[in-house]
This record gives C-alpha cells, structure tokens and sequence, in this order.
C-alpha cells in the first residue's frame, strides 16, 4: 500500500467567506485556521499547504465571552529599551479590527515554515463590502 502525496498542480483551492457579526473571536478564529491549514479536505497533508482561502467580513462587529473585552491586553515589545507596549482589546478595535482577528487567527496556526504562506490567503474586511465578490459569483 503506497501513500499518495498531493503535487502543487492537484491542489485546489476553494474561498470561503465568514461573517462575523455577533461571533465570539476565538471560536471563528479555529474554524479559520482549520480552512488555511485544509484539515477540513481528505487530502490534508501537514508538511504541505493545500489549504483555501478565506474572506472575512464585519470584523468590527465581533465580540468576546465574558469579561474578555476589558481584561484581553496586546502585548508586544519593539526591540528597543524600555520598548515595552501593552494596547487593550477596546483600543485595538477602535483602531485596527483587521489586526485584532489576524492576531487570532495566526495564534491558532502552527508555528512552522508553511504559517507565512497560510495568513497571505486570509482576507479581512472591517464591514461588509470585500473586492472579492467575483470569487463568490461564479454562477
């Protein structure tokens, strides 16, 4: 019994498009790595990336369980002294949703080599309104 190993011509790549008004951040962030990884086709491989490509719409309209929208705090530190910043969840939405779900989303991705190449096919849209369209109106 031989194992079949996909090629680069046999990988089909589908789009999804995700609503997220009213979602709660860290359970959509799952399904969407799940779509960039392709662990949802039955020729998932995970040293290959066969995975879809994903547009995300009304990001600003997400939400979080509990308390999480005022404890949730970005940290991250510039590399210089004292370069140290902390943003809370609430400043971060006002200035940047697109950030907030991209953040989610590659904290859900493995850390491996193929992580750069899944977040480039994920698209994130503050409203409704995406330059994809034509992706979805293929009929």
């Amino acid at each position: 019994m031989k194992t079949k190993v996909i090629k680069a011509k046999e990988i089909n790549r589908n789009w999804h498009l995700i609503d997220l008004k009213g979602e709660v951040l860290g359970r959509q962030a799952t399904k969407i790595a799940l779509l960039l990884m392709g662990k949802n086709k039955p020729n998932y491989t995970p040293n290959i990336d066969n995975g879809d490509y994903v547009v995300i719409v009304n990001a600003k309209d997400l939400v979080l369980t509990r308390r999480k929208a005022d404890t949730k705090i970005y940290r991250h530190h510039t590399g210089f002294p004292g370069g140290f910043r902390e943003i809370p969840f609430k400043k971060m939405m006002e200035k940047s949703p697109i950030k907030v779900v991209e953040k989610a989303v590659i904290g859900m991705l493995p850390k491996n080599k193929l992580r750069d190449k899944r977040i480039k096919r994920l698209k994130v849209f503050v409203d409704s309104n995406h330059t994809y369209q034509d992706k979805f109106n293929k009929d």
